[in-house]
Parts: C-alpha cells; sequence; structure tokens
C-alpha cells in the first residue's frame, strides 16, 4: 500500500508539472514569437521482486519476471520551435523569419543572445534595437534623417539618404540557427541563450545554411494553439483526479488492514 501512495504522489506531481507548462503556454498565447513547451516523463526505477529467467525448479525457469514500479519522473521540459503564423503589420522594422534561424543580439554584459522575436526599434542613435534596447547583430545603423528605409528578404538594409536619390546599403542582417535549438536556455523576455546542448550557432546570411528569409512588415505569432492545450489540460486534469483516487483506494486499504483484529 505505501508503494501505491508514492506511486500515485509523483502521478500528482507529474500532472502539476504539465498543467503548470501549458498556463504559462495560454498566458504567452499573445506573445509575439513565443514557443511553447511540454513535458516528458519516464518511469522510475522498479523493485524487481522475481527477475526474468529466474530458476522456478532444477528444470524450468520464470519466462516473466516480477517488476512493481516508483511511479514517474519529469525527464524534461521540451520546447517546441514550430513557426507560428504571420501577422501583416506594415512596420519596415517588424521582421519575421521564414524558416529557420533566430536573430542575434548583443546583451548588456556583451554576451550574443538569440530571438525569434523580431519586433525591433530605432534608439537615439539611429542603431537598431529589441525592445528592451538591445541591439541587433551585427550593429545595423540608419543613417539620421534618411527618407526611406528598406529590408530584403535576403536581410540587405537599404536606404535612401537625405538630399540624394540612390539607395545606398547600410547592414546586413545575419540569422543563427542550432543543430539542437531544443537545448537553448530560455531566459525571458523572448531570448534565448546558447547551451552545450544546443551546440555552438551556425550564423549566416538569410537563405543560406538552411537559414530562412527576411519578412519586412510581418511579425511572427505564438504557436501556441489554444484547443490544443485546453485538451491538453483535460487529460492532465483526469490523470490527476485518477492518481488521487489511487491514494484514496490505497489509504481505505490501509485502514481495513489496520482495522484487523
Amino acid at each position: 500500500m505505501f508503494r501505491a501512495l508514492s506511486s500515485a504522489a509523483t502521478g500528482m506531481n507529474a500532472q502539476e508539472t504539465r498543467v503548470a507548462l501549458i498556463a504559462h503556454n495560454l498566458a504567452n498565447v499573445n506573445t509575439q514569437g513565443f514557443k511553447k513547451s511540454r513535458a516528458e516523463f519516464q518511469d522510475l526505477l522498479y523493485d524487481k521482486v522475481r527477475a526474468a529467467g529466474a530458476q522456478t525448479s532444477e528444470q524450468t525457469q520464470a519466462p516473466i519476471g516480477i517488476e512493481i514500479g516508483q511511479g514517474v519522473k519529469t525527464a524534461g521540459t521540451l520546447r517546441d520551435f514550430s513557426m507560428g503564423d504571420y501577422k501583416a503589420t506594415l512596420a519596415a522594422l517588424d521582421l519575421a523569419i521564414e524558416g529557420n534561424g533566430f536573430f542575434q543580439v548583443t546583451m548588456p554584459d556583451g554576451e550574443t543572445a538569440y530571438t525569434r522575436d523580431g519586433g525591433f526599434k530605432l534608439d537615439s542613435q539611429g542603431m537598431i534595437v529589441t525592445r528592451d534596447g538591445n541591439p541587433l547583430e551585427p550593429n545595423i545603423v540608419l543613417p539620421v534623417l534618411s527618407k526611406d528605409f528598406v529590408i530584403s528578404r535576403q536581410g540587405i538594409v537599404s536606404v535612401v539618404q537625405p538630399g540624394s536619390t540612390d539607395v545606398t546599403t547600410v547592414g546586413q542582417i545575419q540569422l543563427a540557427n542550432f543543430v539542437n535549438p531544443a537545448g537553448l536556455e530560455a531566459k525571458g523576455n523572448n531570448i534565448f541563450m546558447k547551451t552545450a546542448a544546443s551546440g555552438e550557432p551556425i550564423a549566416g546570411s538569410p537563405g543560406t545554411q538552411g537559414l530562412g528569409f527576411i519578412m519586412s512588415g510581418y511579425q511572427e505569432s505564438s504557436n501556441v494553439k489554444v484547443v490544443e492545450e485546453m485538451v491538453d489540460m483535460i487529460q492532465a486534469q483526469r490523470s490527476y483526479e485518477s492518481n488521487s483516487r489511487v491514494i484514496k483506494a490505497a489509504d481505505e486499504m490501509l485502514r481495513t488492514t489496520a482495522n484487523l483484529k
């Protein structure tokens, strides 16, 4: 009975983790460039009462063993980097990646971070930065009072200088990708950092080395599907209830045993 209690308790803890991730996903359903996560589980160690193949007599062996599991554990949280829907904004600095890759930004400590959120702005010096003021890497500065600027699908930034009709290239947006994007570390604010699991970044121009193209005037929406999350939440709730009933049943059996005379 004690084994049943502990196993059911691990099941309830696992479903709590699952619901917490679902809640986080739903909370970010309108967050640009957000990537949903899901929990992955593994069974715990087994008590081997009898091993398969154990001798049952001098001439025979047990064809199967007796193994009793001890419950479940959370093996990890897997981030889904599938693309979200694209929303037209008509703002030239709203950029979306059509395909694989991340924008590179420089953090205040000098480290390079990675994001799918392409809602860029201009700072007081004309530099392209994120909403938090972190500059795009490599840095791109638009000339003061430039009449117009265009960002091509290959990430080439071109402007028309004041007093001129000629188009001038002022920078090239570089993207980066990873062998294992799921190994990136989420830092919040739509920012990811490389880890030993993600591998080193593979940087290049949009449209090369398997990287996607740039879509100017668009934003990538969250890839959270509300209906899928609601279905998962119902499943998690039912699993939680089932495990709680196991605890109740084990408690009743213990009470019956304790009342034996």
